[in-house]
C-alpha cells in the first residue's frame, strides 16, 4: 500500500466514522439507516477503497455500537464480505450504473448477517431483523446512489488512488 492509498484510507475510514456520529441513534439495531453505508458505493470505481470502507465500519462499530462483539464481527464481515462480492462482480460489468446496482443488490441480501447477529445478541426474530436491516441498507444505498454517481463526475473517484 503506497501513501497516497493509506491517507485517502484514512480520510475515507475517518469520514466514515464522523458521519456515523452523527446518525449515531438510527445506525443500530433492528431499524436502522447508516448513512455512512453511501460510502460502499466508492468501491465501484477502485477495489482499494476497501480500505478505508471496512476501515471505518470497524472503528464506527468499536465506538458507537450497543453490541461492539458482535457488531465487530458480523458487521465487519457483512461489509468485507459484500465488497468483495462487488469486486468480483465488477470484472464483468463495465457500466458505473451496473456496478452500482449490484452493490445495492449485494449489500441489501448481506444484511442477514446483521440478522445473525440481531437474533444472538438481543433474541430478534431472524426474519423481522433481515427485513428490516435489509430495507434500511437498500435506502440508505438506493438514495446514495445518484449522490455518489454525481460527485463523481466532477471529483472522479476512480482517479484518486
Amino acid at each position: 500500500m503506497n501513501v497516497r492509498t493509506l491517507v485517502i484510507s484514512g480520510l475515507l475510514a475517518a469520514l466514515y466514522v464522523v458521519v456515523s456520529f452523527v446518525f449515531q441513534p438510527i445506525s443500530f439495531g433492528i431499524y436502522q439507516f447508516r448513512v455512512p453505508e453511501i460510502l460502499n458505493h466508492l468501491i465501484v470505481f477502485n477495489k482499494k477503497y476497501i480500505y478505508g470502507i471496512v476501515g471505518g465500519v470497524f472503528i464506527s462499530n468499536l465506538l458507537f455500537s450497543p453490541m461492539v462483539p458482535y457488531d465487530l464481527i458480523f458487521g465487519v464481515g457483512q461489509s468485507l464480505l459484500a465488497l468483495l462480492l462487488v469486486i468480483f462482480a465488477s470484472r464483468f460489468l463495465k457500466s458505473i450504473k451496473g456496478r452500482m446496482i449490484v452493490t445495492i443488490i449485494f449489500f441489501t441480501f448481506t444484511m442477514f448477517l446483521i440478522a445473525i447477529e440481531l437474533n444472538l445478541a438481543l433474541d430478534l426474530p431472524f426474519l423481522l431483523s433481515w427485513m428490516t436491516t435489509a430495507v434500511g441498507e437498500f435506502i440508505v444505498l438506493l438514495v446514495g446512489a445518484p449522490i455518489i454517481y454525481g460527485m463523481n463526475k466532477r471529483i472522479q473517484f476512480e482517479k484518486w488512488l
